[in-house]
């Protein structure tokens, strides 16, 4: 079968961390003849965590591509990090699937970085399969982990095999038809058969569960083990006849989205894309939009994941590795975007990294330059004494951080503790603007800039002149200095969900320079901000807590003191209690700390990201490193500088 018959299944791997998920992805990949030999986390040999890093430390950091045949069908597997410091990976790959499956363990059960994930799935109206691991470990339920499937879970789950022996080495697996009465809970076909005491016959619903499954309404269910292989076959065939392939009657102009960055051999960047529709070929020059703006480069390779021999282009529904573009980052975006992903919250902590010896300063800084390409959230600042900050989701990213500088670049990395970043809102519109002074023989800047700053939703630049009245260096110069201006407002914090408008430039040819305009337009921007006025927020957790029966009122009043809020105690399985709310980020490790001695070591907790809350009282300040462009005179200086 050639590459031009076969349709695509961009699948993704998702799951709580320990759940198995990489092991899934070694048993998918030599089960179809993909790879000759199985891989294994503990023994640091697998296929998808490529990286000395992932496979030393058995856990998934960037997600990853490989390619399998299933009869007419090519799957790209997208095995995606299973920890939380890494949500902001699995954000970018929900973007470009076609389906997923969700993996969780039959000993565990459903965890709550689980119900995170299934929930964002069913927000996207994704389809769907999950695979219940580990049914050959000690302690792995059938019963119990269905029912905690079905009661923690939204949507359907409908189990197409059954396992016998479960929680033995002997344990295996043996097909089942689905549940009709499941089923019939959305389907008024089914529903009506079965009130009538009619059987709707296996056709009927097997074409009811395929219909529910690609509108993200039913999960099909698989019980089985990637170490033993019991259950895989079952899985495979429901990846092959439930979940709908990639759309490939995309025309028009390309649209696609890069979801991974790399480094090839000799350093040159290599850009994962998926593409959504059109069709792009080497040494086709493109236009990519990202968070710093657009930027055009030429493809000079492109190879499509899991093609065979050679391919003229990348067609609408897959993805290729494409190399030629220096400046593309994680997130670009080729066109307008396909689908409208949720997004996670950015990160929450900041640390500052030196060197361990000074004079490896620059080279540190350089490498997470480079580490930012791969994942912009870490966003690399310069911070006082050659350190540099960067931001993070958790402390298990400030060890990846530390191991990857010294395993890439050589460098020693020490981390000072981490601290909460806040963030600022304009509260109000403010304008500020400076003409050239032509009485001065030599002004400040050779350039006139206006700006208008306004409340908004995101970042965003735009202009009320005419596009064309400057030179276009002179115009970038302006967005891209308005974009670094704004990482430190009022208060030094980042300053978001903010609107800028170039109301008014010139300049004086040949004398103005694109530095006078990166000079003049800080000194402009803080300006409009002071008259706009601007609010901090702190950021806040979204929490879960498993707690034994007799520990719901110590813990209820620690986190009430900590300053949590919209507490939701619920009972749960086992006699305890689910407790959840939000938290401000910056108690967090005061409530992890606090846990295990008001729950005898018995308590559980998990918490993410999920948005913000005004600071009340004094609002925190951060330390300024753009030179200060609230104080003039400083500003000056530190530019002469």
């Amino acid at each position: 079968m050639t590459d031009s018959t076969r349709s695509t299944l961009n699948l993704g791997i998702l799951a709580h961390v320990d759940a198995g998920k990489t092991s899934l992805t070694e048993r998918l990949l030599f089960d179809t003849g993909a790879i000759a030999r199985l891989g294994g986390v503990d023994t640091g040999d697998t296929q998808t965590d490529r990286g000395e890093l992932e496979r030393s430390r058995g856990i998934t950091i960037r997600s990853a591509v490989a390619s399998f045949g299933l009869g007419a069908l090519r799957v790209n597997l997208i095995d995606t990090p299973g920890h939380a410091d890494f949500i902001a990976e699995v954000e970018r790959a929900l973007g470009v699937l076609d389906g997923a499956v969700l993996v969780l363990s039959a000993v565990e059960g459903v965890q709550a970085q689980t119900r995170v994930l299934m929930r964002t799935l069913r927000e996207l109206s994704l389809p769907t399969l999950v695979f219940v691991n580990k049914i050959d470990r000690m302690g792995a339920r059938r019963d119990g982990t269905l029912a905690a499937i079905r009661r923690g879970l939204p949507g359907r789950a409908v189990p197409l095999n059954d396992v016998l022996d479960v929680g033995t080495p002997a344990a295996r697996t043996v097909p089942c038809p689905p549940d009709p009465e499941i089923l019939a809970e959305a389907d008024d076909v089914l529903l009506e058969a079965l009130v009538d005491g009619r059987d709707p016959g296996p056709g009927a619903v097997r074409a009811a569960l395929r219909a529910q499954t690609a509108a993200g309404t039913a999960q099909p269910l698989y019980f089985g083990s990637a170490l033993t292989g019991s259950g895989v076959a079952d899985l495979l065939d429901g990846i092959a006849a439930l979940l709908p392939p990639a759309p490939t009657g995309g025309r028009g102009e390309p649209r696609g989205s890069v979801f991974a960055v790399e480094r090839g051999p000799t350093g040159e960047k290599v850009a994962y894309l998926r593409l959504f529709a059109g069709e792009l070929r080497p040494r086709q020059r493109i236009t990519l939009q990202g968070g710093d703006g657009a930027h055009t480069g030429q493809i000079t390779g492109l190879d499509v994941v899991g093609a065979s021999g050679t391919r003229a282009g990348l067609t609408a529904g897959n993805i290729a590795r494409i190399r030629g573009l220096s400046r593309v980052r994680v997130g670009d975006r080729l066109g307008e975007p396909e689908r409208a992903v949720p997004a996670f919250p950015p990160p929450t902590l900041e640390t500052v990294v030196s060197a361990r010896r000074p004079a490896e300063s620059a080279r540190l800084r350089a490498a997470l330059l480079a580490l930012a390409d791969e994942d912009p959230l870490i966003r690399a600042r310069p911070a006082p004494g050659g350190a540099t900050s960067v931001l993070l989701y958790g402390e298990v990213q400030k060890e990846i951080i530390g191991a990857r500088l010294l395993a890439d670049a050589g460098v020693e990395a020490v981390f000072e503790e981490s601290r909460t970043v806040y963030a600022e809102r304009p509260v109000g519109v403010g304008e500020a603007e400076e003409d050239m002074d032509w009485r001065r023989r030599t002004p400040d800047f050779w350039a006139t800039v206006g700006l208008r700053v306004e409340p908004g939703r995101g970042v965003t630049f735009r202009r009320e002149v005419e596009l064309g009245a400057l030179p276009h260096a002179l115009d970038r110069a302006i967005e891209e200095t308005v974009r670094r201006t704004l990482d430190q407002g009022l208060h030094g914090w980042p300053v978001t969900d903010c609107a800028v408008v170039l109301t008014r430039s010139g300049y004086a040819s040949p004398v103005s320079t694109a530095a006078d305009f990166r000079g003049l337009t800080p000194l402009v921007l803080m300006a409009a901000l002071v008259a706009a006025g601007t609010r901090v927020y702190e950021p806040v957790h979204a929490f879960e807590a498993e707690i034994p029966a007799d520990a719901l009122s110590p813990v209820l009043a620690r986190l009430g003191a900590l300053g949590a809020d919209g507490l939701e105690p619920e009972p749960s399985a086992g006699g305890g209690w689910t407790v959840r709310g939000g938290i401000p980020a910056s108690r967090i490790r005061d409530a992890e700390r606090s846990l295990p001695a008001l729950t005898r070591g018995e308590g559980t907790w998990w918490s993410r990201p999920s948005g913000d809350r005004p600071v009340t009282g004094r609002p925190p300040a951060r330390d300024r490193t753009d030179g200060n462009p609230l104080d003039r005179e400083a500003y000056l200086r530190h530019l002469a500088r």
